[in-house]
């Protein structure tokens, strides 16, 4: 096997190499650092490479495995950590120069969870300042850039994590999705993320860009399996969240090939009256063929979203708990942000309590209405985003004609499901005529990303996609 094929190999036949000794973790933890040597200066897919820690825990895990010997889920396997996710003894910037230098001392509870199923941290990646934006730029250095196209942007907040999977920089990444950051780099690299139900993995619930009601962190990877395998280790309560489903998770993995046949889907490809690029329109609504050919009652669902109010619950929670987290550093460290930063911290602090009361009102209708469309399907499908990867630093001001709202009018579809807390993916469904990856979103009830995930696993056998390649590796 060629250290190409090495590095693209899923992380679920890498833990078997591992395990019968073809295959050592130093030797794939070597790999994947001497890939993001050479190409990481290129997308800036990491703001810090922890090498000389990931070779020490390398060697130890590679002396763990022996006869007998009971081995973590992760044993071995290399993985990178988004830089909003503290790690202890690897710098955690939050895409931030105020945090530059912050090192800490303590690992989250996702992260010791990691380390405890034996995966070999190899840095973090790059996330825009503090997460709030869809797309990935910040003050620390140039942007995250797309592995199928260099000028293109790999989309955000979880787009190093997406590019570094894509590129083969790791073959498994942690995300954080609060308004669709793992969603919306997944379908712009082509790679595969979920975000679990709201509550399905543990955070520490308290401090900065918690976005408590609406975020999840989940796993992107370049296939299902590893995905589930990744989520297993990564699911469950614990006492320092008290918003954590109490329950322990089922086994993801044990339904992935049950297949679809007779599963309900509906399909919306627009949630009712959103702009979307014609081309992602025809290449998302293709893959419906693939559920009817596997046995699956596909139609075309009625989801009646007021976008419009839509938009305005989630910008009023999300920057509500920007406000609440950093507004103290606008005097102090002001000068330290980005001016879109600074912009939006602005807004939020100026607003009444009246409008983020509201907004919590509106939330339950909201969430209850997602609830009611549910109730004829197992899943519902739509497009991921409304366009492929743009040039970076040019979002899009129209789609199909119709003129957008430039920070969230690209990604419709995915942060009204944060505000529902349902669990949804972006599954790689085909490529643009300029070859650039388009995602199909798989929408789950919640509490059920066994479904999603079974839904998603039918998919990639029917339409694999994982031996594609971008220009970039």
């Amino acid at each position: 096997m060629t250290d190409q094929e090495l590095a693209f190999t899923p992380a679920w036949r890498l833990r078997e190499l591992i395990v019968s000794k073809h295959v050592s973790p130093v030797e794939l933890t070597e790999l994947f650092l001497a890939r993001i040597q050479e190409l990481n200066p290129g997308l800036n897919a990491y703001i810090t490479v922890a090498a000389e820690q990931a070779l020490a825990n390398a060697r130890r895990a590679e002396a763990e495995v022996k006869p007998g010997a009971s081995l973590g889920t992760l044993h071995g396997i290399p993985i990178a950590i988004k830089d909003l996710t503290s790690t202890r003894g690897i710098r955690t910037t939050r895409g931030s120069l105020i945090f530059k230098d912050f090192v800490p001392e303590v690992d989250e509870i996702l992260v010791a969870r990691v380390r405890r199923a034996g995966a070999i941290i190899l840095g973090k990646t790059n996330t825009p300042e503090f997460g709030i934006s869809a797309t990935t730029e910040n003050l620390l250095g140039d942007a995250c850039r797309n592995p199928w196209n260099p000028e293109r942007t790999s989309g955000g907040s979880s787009g190093g994590a997406g590019a570094a999977v894509a590129a083969g920089l790791a073959p498994l990444a942690q995300g954080s999705d609060a308004g669709g950051s793992i969603r919306i780099p997944a379908s712009l690299c082509g790679v595969y993320g979920i975000k679990p139900t709201q509550g399905r993995v543990a955070r520490l619930y308290q401090g900065a860009g918690g976005w408590g009601q609406i975020a999840q962190n989940g796993p992107m990877t370049r296939t299902v399996r590893d995905a589930a395998m990744l989520l297993q280790v990564m699911a469950g309560p614990d006492p320092a969240d008290p918003t954590a489903i109490k329950e322990p998770p089922p086994d993801f993995s044990a339904a992935l090939e049950a297949g679809v046949r007779g599963l309900r889907i509906g399909w919306s490809p627009a949630m009712g009256s959103v702009p979307v690029d014609q081309e992602v329109r025809r290449v998302t609504a293709q893959s419906l063929h693939v559920f009817e050919e596997l046995g699956a009652h596909v139609e075309e669902a009625d989801v009646p979203l007021d976008h419009q109010q839509v938009r305005e619950i989630f910008n009023t929670l999300f920057l509500s708990d920007f406000a609440a987290n950093y507004s103290e550093l606008l005097d102090t460290r002001g000068d330290e942000m980005s001016p879109f930063l600074r912009e939006m911290l602005v807004r939020a602090v100026q607003w009444p309590a009246s409008k983020l009361a509201k907004a919590l009102r509106d939330l339950e209708w909201h969430r209850a209405r997602m609830e009611s469309a549910m109730e004829r399907y197992d899943i519902l499908l739509t497009p991921t985003l409304a366009t492929t990867a743009f040039p970076v630093g040019q979002r899009p001001r129209v789609i199909d004609g119709q003129a957008v709202d430039p920070v969230w009018g690209f990604t419709p579809f995915c942060f009204p499901i944060n505000l529902s807390g349902q669990p949804a993916a972006s599954v790689p469904c085909g490529f643009s005529s300029d070859g650039l990856p388009i995602g199909l979103h798989v929408i789950g009830r919640r509490g059920d990303e066994a479904t999603v995930l079974r839904a998603s696993t039918a998919f990639e056998q029917a339409r694999p996609w994982a031996n594609r390649r971008p220009v970039v590796c």
